[in-house]
């Protein structure tokens, strides 16, 4: 069964031996930051910090910092099997005879039970603060020296399409202001940030819900860059292959996780804009201070006891590059459900994944490369990735070196490279000439042919021989006594 509420994760984190206790106080202010970062530098555990100074909340770090725990928070060994339950529906079409709709049944009951089911109340109920709610309550950190004050970094925050009401949430930092007041780091690629324009044209607020800790299945689908049109609760249902629990807000018209450790209701007023930044940023460099829309609070609901959920990001691997990389895995699928010709995908974690990904797949006519390059440019969020190396289906993407063989044993610079100009960047992308525009790199690292230009003899790849090869497999244990 998947896992309700982030405190049962925590449980078993602790059961796999991948979580551990921190009963020494500590400080929000740069410390406990440190702490994570050096544990998740060196692959260390999840960390629960029980003695947080000027709080009585705990704080959970770390907690999707490995595949391991990856794979206990989404319980599955392979990722991809989340990209093929979203394609299965996408394919799927209601037959006509009675019969076959009746051999539907079962799919369509699946179906349903990834949808969201509400109720009238749940744990994240059980304190409720209007007035005297305070973003200062909770133990929000600060994570580098530089950083232009405390942030929260791992916020759900929920809204609805103004027209659809299609709801959506993602992980967009959040920076403190004071007891009231935050600034809204609302990148304009973002879902979140096109319904806050939709209302700005309408000189409306914007309400929003920020959820602080939720059951796995929902904090990945917070990151996931899930197809337009989906509901992210739904989506969240499909991950964990159960539907999330929801209850209404207390202050504002929005539906959240029962089962939250903290929820902040509140509102972006398009006329607040506030300075927001320096941060220390997943790109290992600071990003610059730009204006952002303010969040207003108008209450908080929470547990008894809640746990603070947070990351701390910087210069990659950190806790978001193994999210990144389940991401990857999850939406191979439904990458080749629009590119067949697709084998296989990796975005290293080291390219802070919108800076490079590597894309192999089965040739089948000349320039079909850069077709796939132009194709997955055009696909969502993939709009933002900065370069694509495309190679053949027998190389592995997932091996820098392998890789970097066949670009340079296969690519000619003049030939193969391609350059676009003037086309969205990622707002935190440090080296582009201008904020959300610069340019994109192709490299056509396949085998080339005629019709490419390749007017040389075609080379042949070194083999070893098969019959040779055989023989010393068997002879192996003798060589070396079997010392090796």
């Amino acid at each position: 069964m998947p896992s309700e509420s982030l405190g049962e994760y925590v449980e078993a984190l602790e059961r796999a031996g991948q979580l551990k206790r921190v009963k020494a106080k500590v400080s929000p202010d740069l410390e406990i930051a440190e702490v994570m970062r050096r544990l998740m530098y060196s692959d260390g555990p999840a960390v629960l910090f029980e003695n947080v100074e000027g709080s009585r909340m705990q704080v959970l770090g770390n907690a999707f910092g490995s595949m391991k725990r990856l794979e206990i928070a989404l319980e599955t060994e392979d990722f991809t099997e989340i990209g093929r339950r979203i394609t299965e529906l996408a394919k799927m079409k209601i037959p006509s005879g009675m019969l076959n709709k009746l051999k539907m049944l079962p799919k369509l009951s699946e179906i349903s039970e990834y949808g969201p089911k509400y109720v009238d109340s749940g744990p994240v109920s059980e304190v409720v603060e209007t007035d005297r709610a305070s973003l200062n309550s909770m133990p929000v950190l600060k994570s580098f020296p530089g950083d232009a004050g405390r942030f929260i970094t791992f916020g759900l925050t929920v809204t609805k399409h103004p027209e659809t009401e299609i709801r959506n949430f993602g992980v967009y930092r959040i920076q403190i202001i004071d007891d009231k007041h935050a600034i809204m780091h609302w990148q304009t690629h973002k879902r979140g940030a096109q319904h806050y324009r939709m209302l700005k044209e309408q000189n409306k607020k914007i309400e929003v819900a920020i959820v602080i800790g939720a059951d796995p299945a929902t904090v990945f689908s917070a990151v996931a860059p899930v197809p337009e049109g989906m509901d992210k609760y739904l989506f969240s249902g499909i991950t964990r292959k159960k539907g999330v629990k929801l209850v209404k807000c207390k202050t504002v018209d929005l539906e959240v996780p029962a089962n939250s450790e903290i929820v902040l209701e509140g509102y972006v007023d398009p006329n607040d804009l506030r300075m927001e930044g320096p941060f220390g940023d997943h790109t290992g460099y600071y990003t610059p201070s730009e204006p952002f829309p303010t969040f207003t609070l108008t209450g908080i609901t929470r547990r008894n006891n809640p746990i603070y959920l947070t990351t701390v990001v910087g210069k990659p691997v950190l806790e978001d590059a193994y999210i990144g990389k389940v991401i990857e895995r999850s939406f191979l699928p439904l990458v080749q459900m629009f590119h067949p010709e697709v084998v296989d995908f990796s975005m290293p974690a080291a390219g802070w994944f919108q800076g490079l990904a590597i894309i192999s797949i089965k040739k089948q006519y000349p320039g079909q490369a850069k077709k796939v390059m132009m194709g997955l440019w055009g696909m969502g969020q993939l709009a933002l990735t900065k370069m694509f190396i495309v190679v053949d289906s027998e190389v592995n993407v997932h091996d820098m070196n392998d890789v970097i063989w066949a670009v340079t044993t296969r690519t000619d610079p003049a030939r193969d490279t391609v350059i676009i100009n003037n086309t969205p960047t990622d707002t935190l992308d440090p080296a582009s000439p201008l904020v959300n525009l610069g340019s994109k790199l192709g490299i056509d690292g396949t085998t080339k042919w005629k019709e490419e230009g390749y007017m040389r003899e075609i080379q042949q790849l070194v083999v070893v021989d098969e019959e040779t090869k055989a023989m010393v497999d068997k002879k192996w244990g003798e060589y070396f006594n079997g010392t090796l």
